[in-house]
């Protein structure tokens, strides 16, 4: 090890704090943006340096295997040459005295068994099936080693929130520690106008999740309870100004949802019919209105179709920034007022959707095996009020 030389990263104090202390669990609640990632890199990566030795076993175990090999990627591009020898395909390092860093999913818990492993990062813990903490805490039984349990906050429902509540009431062995975006802001390291941007952009409930760690009472529901519930109201009589359209994939519905010029719902029609005839109920319902359908897939040529007998049409593919700006605009929409809907199938849509964090950004969805179509059309609806052009407008005599 002579040759090398190596230098802890830069941290600040709640980071130094969070992961390089003496408790064997650590539990970190820590923010996007707060650099819980980088100091889980450098604590793991030390271990295996440190306390290494030939075939020794460190684990970085995340929700999937894209995640993992993120964490993979930055610590081969982060540690100075020399101290790495790289398996991309098996996702390991090995470092010069033997020691083994292995990037690893928690998505099968039942493959994590077996190993001696003599320390370990459960990465994206509120993300992740409590069963995997129970099968790295197995591998960890005859080496006594440390573990570094780190993740967003999301709800109040899950194993981690419930492991983090139990640190912080001193449980023996056990730390806690909460590290969020307004730290890294007063450390210098995070920008304060791109914390500021954030707030404005996010519904309410997520922004503080993801940057303030603040866990909602709703369980990762995007909307909020009580302001879904807050915007139920009767079938406006006034004449739509927009229709938002969801069209149906297999079996699910197609859903047609107008709204008049205050955001009341005007008309919301939920059919299952064949294309031809789904086309000409389109046609029939939106009139000249403008509509914004779904164009994703087999909604393409349909949309087109449609494009060539009325030019109030516009379609909108559904991709993962898409659905992300169509879902925060109808959170910030129903938070705010803006919209309002009838009791029944949209509201109960509405409460069991859900939202989780990744790498890239908010992953909005019903629950598997639930419909989203209603919340869909609804949200098409909203951004064609918010994007319609002003030959759109109708005006009501």
């Amino acid at each position: 090890m002579a040759s090398h030389i190596y230098q802890r990263p830069k941290l600040y104090q709640k980071q130094s704090d969070a992961f390089f202390n003496t408790d064997r669990y650590s539990w970190i609640e820590g923010s996007t943006k707060s650099g819980k990632t980088v100091s889980c890199m450098a604590w793991l990566f030390e271990q295996a340096l440190f306390v290494g030795k030939e075939g020794r076993e460190f684990w970085w175990v995340a929700p999937a295997i894209g995640t993992a090999k993120i964490a993979f990627r930055r610590i081969k591009r982060g540690v100075p040459k020399g101290f790495l020898k790289s398996n991309d395909s098996e996702l390991t390092h090995t470092l010069p005295n033997g020691a083994v860093m292995r990037f690893k999913t928690g998505e099968k818990p039942d493959n994590l068994y077996g190993e001696d492993v003599w320390a370990a990062v459960l990465d994206e813990a509120s993300r992740m099936r409590v069963e995997a903490f129970y099968a790295v805490r197995s591998t960890l039984t005859a080496t006594r080693g440390p573990i570094r349990i780190i993740g967003n906050v999301k709800g109040r429902k899950n194993w981690f929130f419930l492991g983090c509540r139990k640190a912080e009431a001193g449980e023996q062995g056990h730390s806690y520690h909460k590290i969020i975006a307004t730290d890294a802001v007063a450390a210098g390291v995070f920008p304060q106008e791109e914390l500021d941007d954030a707030r404005r952009a996010l519904p309410d409930a997520i922004f503080r999740e993801l940057y303030l760690c603040e866990p909602s009472d709703d369980g990762g529901n995007p909307f909020g309870l009580k302001y879904i519930r807050q915007n139920i109201a009767p079938i406006s009589n006034r004449a739509p100004v927009v229709y938002g359209g969801d069209l149906a994939k297999s079996v699910d519905w197609t859903v047609l949802h107008g709204l008049d010029d205050n955001g009341v719902t005007t008309s919301h029609t939920r059919f299952q019919l064949p294309w031809k005839e789904t086309m000409g109920r389109i046609r029939m319902i939106c009139g000249a209105t403008h509509a914004v359908l779904d164009s994703t897939g087999v909604g393409d040529p349909i949309v087109e179709e449609l494009q060539r007998v009325g030019s109030n049409f516009t379609g909108l593919k559904f991709t993962a920034q898409s659905k992300q700006m169509l879902m925060e605009g109808l959170a910030v929409a129903i938070q705010q007022g803006e919209v309002q809907y009838p009791d029944g199938v949209i509201v109960s849509e509405l409460e069991s959707f859900e939202y989780e964090y990744t790498r890239t950004g908010v992953k909005y969805s019903a629950p598997e095996g639930s419909h989203d179509d209603c919340v869909m059309a609804l949200a098409l609806a909203v951004h064609a009020k918010k994007s319609r052009p002003p030959e759109a407008t109708v005006i009501v005599l």
